[in-house]
């Protein structure tokens, strides 16, 4: 783009919200190939702009910048349901069978042909299978009426366990499933009717990921993988969802593999990018496989290779750093607890560790000899305290200089929240873990973790930098915001007011524009000033200030992403 009066874009007519916890709302805001150039008063900018400056008038509307997204799983999630049937809207048993015939007509006969669960992905709290006009999801024989030549299944996704799975009568001959097979192997259950026949429902341990069932594990081994060209097209499915939701950078640190972080390289050689995207790799090759037990020499190998990857500098795309994920979610029975608790099956558990202490160990050496960025994933006081013992040779000042990355910090107490902010660590979190996992964290575990839930006030109090991110959602980042101020529960309506977490609402605003940014290093983002780059996002109501049970129904508008429009819903001239 060149530098002349017909790259400028001139916006006002709405507050413009600089997001920088200081300046108020300015009038108007000037872009020029791709960065900000001015923000300020309307009269000023006008007479900067030039005739020729294209001007857009929001007509009431806000302004703001482009959000930071620190922990979507942007190409995964898109990833995954990008080659399905999407059931997920889905009405009754009728409306399943004719998208899957649809599917099944430009399908090779014997291919599988995978669905999404029915529902709100991924708690599916607000809607599920059950919300079918009938109740349930469809049994083999309805199923069989969409195709009889390709094995199909609805899916389940994680983290809900137990769960349901549905095959038609080829899935459950391709997979070796028949009257033989007992009622229940491991923590699967197979649903027969009054013949003993099987019905092609499967319940129990049965989600995508985040089961270590042994009988599921083998079943899920016969299933096809995505080919790793489909990665390139989930990467623009997912940036261009992130665009509608108003988010212009996102931060993909999470099960990332090296042919994950490959597609996003190849989209932006090719100049296909319309987020800005981070990405660091995961520290071991299968990591939440069960059977998987890492070698030194493999975690070696995925350390080098990482640290052959940084970029800090590109405009579009930057990789730095590694992540270690030592423990899982509360509802697969996998988080790391000092205490029992519940598992998904009523029977008490101290969770599980995906990688061992070792690895966590090697790769913070790593990273403090070669400036290669640590991410760890821990969610408990155990996760918290491994985590200082691993860290406890190195020196306190280097690794504050480095601005490392907690992620997650579901259950956070005060003496583990002063640590990690003596240690200048920054997190990104999701409250959304809270509003999807409240009611069952106090079923399973017991409502003393409430207190410690996600507590965003505490680690805003102890000086934490914090970014925010959708990960298993809500995917609305206006309702992320409100639930920052509610710290409301999706099943019971619980607000968990009395444990004090609750901030402000231009501080949880912060969460997803300046703070992100800062939390992930990304210094030209997330705020409109001058120099920044020309990320704005327009939504129809000042997020600040409107009702806060209104804040959800916040319509984006329009995304602009270095200087370009990506999105546009059409209510704008």
């Amino acid at each position: 783009m060149s530098e002349t009066e017909s790259d400028r874009q001139l916006i006002f007519g709405g507050d413009v919200l600089v997001c920088d916890g200081s300046t108020a709302a300015q009038e108007a805001v000037l872009l020029e190939n791709r960065r900000i150039v001015a923000v300020g008063a309307l009269d000023e900018l006008k007479s900067q702009a030039g005739k020729n400056t294209r001007q857009t008038n929001v007509d009431g509307a806000t302004i703001i910048p482009g959000l930071v997204d620190t922990h979507p799983h942007a190409m995964h999630f898109s990833t995954i349901a990008l080659a399905m049937v999407d059931l997920s809207d889905a009405i009754d048993h009728d409306d399943i069978v004719q998208r899957i015939k649809e599917r099944a007509a430009n399908t090779p006969k014997g291919q599988w042909i995978m669905c999404t669960p029915v529902g709100e992905a991924h708690y599916f709290h607000h809607r599920s299978y059950r919300d079918l006009k009938e109740g349930r999801l469809p049994e083999k024989q309805i199923l069989d009426k969409a195709s009889a030549d390709h094995p199909v299944m609805i899916q389940a996704w994680a983290p809900i366990l137990p769960n349901v799975v549905a095959m038609n009568s080829m899935a459950l001959q391709t997979l070796g499933l028949s009257w033989h097979t007992p009622k229940r192997v491991c923590d699967v259950w197979i649903d027969r009717d009054v013949h003993d026949e099987l019905t092609g429902i499967i319940r129990g341990s049965v989600t995508n990921y985040y089961t270590h069932d042994p009988f599921w594990m083998q079943i899920w081994d016969k299933l096809p993988l995505p080919p790793d060209e489909i990665w390139e097209f989930g990467g623009r499915a997912g940036m261009a969802d992130m665009n509608a939701k108003g988010v212009t950078t996102i931060y993909e640190s999470h099960v990332m593999e090296p042919e994950h972080i490959s597609a996003y390289q190849k989209l932006n050689s090719e100049h296909a990018m319309s987020c800005r995207v981070l990405t660091s790799l995961e520290a071991a090759d299968m990591a939440f496989h069960p059977h998987y037990r890492p070698t030194p020499e493999e975690i070696q190998a995925r350390l080098e290779l990482s640290l052959s990857l940084m970029d800090t500098g590109n405009e579009f795309f930057r990789h730095n750093g590694i992540t270690v994920a030592r423990s899982g979610p509360c509802g697969a029975g996998f988080i790391n607890l000092y205490e029992p608790f519940k598992n998904p099956y009523g029977e008490l558990t101290y969770g599980y560790e995906f990688l061992p202490k070792w690895v966590e160990e090697q790769a913070i050496d790593f990273c403090m000899e070669h400036g290669l960025r640590m991410n760890v994933l821990a969610a408990t006081a155990k996760d918290h305290d491994d985590f200082f013992d691993s860290i406890k040779k190195h020196d306190k000042e280097e690794i504050r200089k480095r601005e490392w990355i907690l992620q997650h910090a579901i259950l956070m107490n005060e003496h583990d929240a002063e640590r990690y902010a003596d240690y200048g660590m920054n997190v990104t979190t999701c409250k959304g873990f809270h509003w999807g996992k409240g009611d069952y964290y106090a079923e399973r575990i017991g409502k003393h973790t409430w207190k410690d839930l996600i507590p965003l006030r505490r680690l805003l109090d102890k000086g934490l930098t914090v970014g925010c991110g959708t990960d298993w959602g809500p995917r609305n980042v206006f309702e992320q915001i409100q639930l920052a101020q509610t710290c409301e529960f999706a099943v019971s309506g619980h607000r968990n007011l009395n444990a004090g977490q609750a901030i402000s609402r231009e501080e949880a605003l912060l969460m997803w524009t300046r703070d992100a940014a800062k939390a992930i290093g990304w210094s030209d983002v997330g705020t409109i000033a001058k120099g920044n780059n020309a990320d704005i996002t327009i939504v129809d109501r000042n997020p600040l200030i409107c009702d806060i049970e209104d804040l959800p129904d916040t319509k984006v508008m329009r995304t602009i992403f270095a200087g370009v429009d990506f999105f546009d819903n059409g209510d704008l001239n």
